[in-house]
């Protein structure tokens, strides 16, 4: 069997470089290459991580989290971004332009979404 690796997480978008700025102030990534419709970003040299790329979509739809309607466009992923401070972290990313979603599941996660729509999740570990 050939080694294999997930490399890239690739998100559809409207305007390509205005999210990738937004991930790349929110986690602090840096932009590895771009094109007029297309942005990839990832950690910096020598920091793990997995890197992400954002692809200007002429028709994009936003996704709808949680699922309303029949025919809408769905949430087919979604980042979880673990974070050291929850309420922090949600207020930073509120700065940059995230939107809290309006039906929280969960004490220990924040459901937010990006200036495209795409809902991403700060969650943060708690002692069991």
């Amino acid at each position: 069997m050939s080694p294999t690796r997930l490399s890239t997480v690739v998100l559809d978008c409207s305007d390509a470089h205005e999210l990738a700025g937004f991930y790349v102030r929110l986690l602090g990534y840096v932009v590895r290459a771009e094109e007029p419709d297309w942005v990839l970003t990832g950690p910096p040299e020598g920091t793990p991580g997995i890197a992400l790329a954002f692809q200007a979509e002429p028709e994009y739809v936003p996704p709808a989290w949680p699922s309303r309607s029949p025919g809408e466009q769905r949430m087919m992923l979604h980042l979880d971004i673990q974070v050291d401070d929850l309420a922090a972290e949600t207020a930073r990313a509120v700065a940059e332009g995230a939107r809290p979603a309006d039906h929280q599941p969960q004490d220990d996660v924040r459901v937010l979404f990006d200036l495209a729509g795409h809902p991403f999740c700060l969650w943060v570990e708690t002692p069991e």
